[in-house]
C-alpha cells in the first residue's frame, strides 16, 4: 500500500529548487564577443536553460530509497505562436506592407491549451482535454503524436465546455454549462445526441460502465443526475436537493458539486467542493459515507475538484486551492500527496480535472492556467510489492554474501607430517 510520506514530498521540492538554483550558477550561458551588440530579447533566458538540463525521469514520489508510487511521465502545454518564439526583424518595406511577424499558416501553432478542464483517456490512451478558452476538445496519441480535434462550428456547437468523460466502447460525453447540456459523441467523433432534460449548469462527468450509467454535476443544483449511459439517455434520478443557494451541509447533500467518479463496485465518489470534501453513494445513490474538512494540512481540502479512481482503488482528488493531488483509502485515509503551486513538473496551477488511464496506470491532471495538462505513471499495488520483494531478497544476499573467514593455520609440526 502507499505510505504517507509529507516530509519525502517537501523535501523532493526542495531538491529540484536547489537543483535549479545549481545549475543556474555552474551552468551560466557563455557570452561572445560578437553577441555584445545582439538586442536582449535575443538573449538567452536562463530559465528555459535550467529546465532543459532538468532530468524528469528523476522526478518521483515519494523520495527514495522508499518504493516509488507515482511517476512523472511527460506534460502537454501545446505549440508556441511566431510571437511567442520570438520577434522576427523585418524591414521597414515589409512593414508598411503588413508583414510583421511572418506568422502564416505553416508557423501558426496546431494547438495551444489556455484553459483545459475536463479530461479523458479511450480504449487506445489517447488522452481527451475540453479547453473552455479554445471551444474544442483536444485528443493527444502519445505513440503517434498526433493530435486531433473536436472543433466548435465543426463537429458541434459549444459555449462553455467544462466537463467529459469517455466510456469503455470510447463513446465521449462533453459537459457544455452555458449551453445547458451534454453533449454526445460516437467513437468517431461525430455529435449523435444532446442530452438537456433537467440539466441547469453541468460541470463534471462520469460514466459507470457496468450499470451504464452517466453521472452528471450540476452546480447550480447542488445536485448529481443520474442517466442511461445509452440511448434514449433517459433521466433516471437525482441525488441531492435544489433550491437551497448552496447552503446544505448535511451528509448526502451538496454545495456545489463539481466532478465524480465510479469504482470498480459502481460506488459513485463526488467532489463536494463548496463543502471542502467527498461525497460516497452506492450504485442506488443511496448515501455510504464522506471524509474530509476545509484546512491546509495534509488531508483537509481548500476547494476539491477534480477525482479519479485507480486500478486498486485509490481515491485521487484535485485541490485547486492548494495545487496538490491527495491520495487517499475509500475509507478517507491519507496515503500521499504531491504537488505545490509553481510551473515545474510535480507543481500546479489552477489544477482542475483529473483522470485515471485504466490501460497504461497513468494519471492525467489538468491545470487552467496557464494552460497545461500533466501526465503521471501509477506504480500499483501489485508492482510496489514485487520490488519490495525483490529489495528484501538482494539485501538479504548481501547480508549472507559475505566472504567466509579463512580457517586458522595449522601448525608447522602437523603441516609438517601431511608433506
Amino acid at each position: 500500500m502507499f505510505r504517507a510520506r509529507q516530509k519525502s514530498v517537501g523535501s523532493t521540492v526542495r531538491f529540484v529548487a536547489l537543483c535549479i538554483f545549481a545549475l543556474a550558477l555552474l551552468a551560466p550561458a557563455p557570452v561572445l564577443a560578437k553577441d555584445k551588440k545582439k538586442d536582449k530579447s535575443e538573449a538567452p533566458n536562463p530559465a528555459k536553460l535550467v529546465l532543459e538540463k532538468l532530468d524528469y525521469s528523476k522526478i518521483v514520489w515519494p523520495n527514495p530509497p522508499a518504493i516509488t508510487r507515482i511517476k512523472f511521465l511527460t506534460q502537454i502545454t501545446g505549440e508556441k505562436s511566431q510571437k511567442e518564439q520570438g520577434p522576427k526583424k523585418t524591414g521597414w518595406m515589409d512593414r508598411m506592407a503588413g508583414v510583421a511577424t511572418g506568422e502564416n499558416s505553416s508557423t501558426r501553432p496546431r494547438f495551444q491549451l489556455l484553459s483545459p478542464y475536463g479530461v479523458g483517456v479511450d480504449s487506445k490512451g489517447r488522452i481527451y482535454v475540453a479547453d473552455a478558452k479554445v471551444g474544442a476538445v483536444f485528443i493527444f496519441d502519445a505513440d503517434s503524436k498526433e493530435t486531433e480535434m473536436i472543433k466548435n462550428g465543426v463537429h458541434a456547437h459549444f459555449k462553455l465546455i467544462t466537463g467529459l468523460a469517455v466510456d469503455d466502447a470510447d463513446q465521449v460525453f462533453v459537459s457544455d454549462s452555458t449551453g445547458r447540456h451534454v453533449v454526445v459523441f460516437d467513437p468517431q467523433h461525430r455529435s449523435v445526441a444532446s442530452i438537456s432534460e433537467g440539466i441547469s449548469s453541468p460541470a463534471g462527468l462520469a460514466v459507470d460502465n457496468e450499470n451504464r450509467f452517466l453521472y452528471v454535476c450540476d452546480t447550480d443544483l447542488d445536485q448529481v443526475l443520474v442517466y442511461d449511459a445509452d440511448p434514449p439517455y433517459r433521466l433516471l434520478r437525482k441525488i441531492g436537493t435544489a433550491g437551497k443557494d448552496h447552503t446544505l451541509t448535511e451528509p448526502g447533500q451538496f454545495s456545489r458539486p463539481t466532478n465524480a467518479a465510479v469504482d470498480a463496485d459502481g460506488n459513485l465518489y463526488v467532489s463536494d467542493t463548496f463543502n471542502d470534501r467527498v461525497e460516497i453513494f452506492d450504485a442506488d445513490g443511496n448515501f455510504i459515507r464522506t471524509f474530509g474538512k476545509a484546512g491546509d494540512g495534509p488531508g483537509y481540502f481548500a476547494r476539491p475538484k477534480g477525482i479519479a479512481i485507480d486500478s486498486d482503488g485509490h481515491v485521487w482528488i484535485a485541490d485547486t486551492v492548494q495545487d496538490r493531488v491527495q491520495v487517499f483509502t475509500p475509507e478517507g485515509r491519507l496515503l500521499i500527496y504531491i504537488g505545490s503551486h509553481g510551473g515545474l513538473p510535480g507543481q500546479f496551477s489552477t489544477l482542475s480535472g483529473l483522470a485515471f488511464d485504466k490501460k497504461n496506470n497513468r494519471v492525467i491532471a489538468s491545470e487552467q492556467w496557464p494552460g497545461r495538462v500533466q501526465v503521471f505513471r501509477y506504480v500499483t499495488d501489485a508492482e510496489a510489492s514485487e520490488e519490495k520483494k525483490k529489495r528484501d531478497a538482494e539485501g538479504q544476499k548481501k547480508s549472507t554474501g559475505a566472504q567466509p573467514a579463512k580457517p586458522a593455520e595449522a601448525p608447522k609440526s602437523q603441516a609438517a607430517g601431511k608433506q
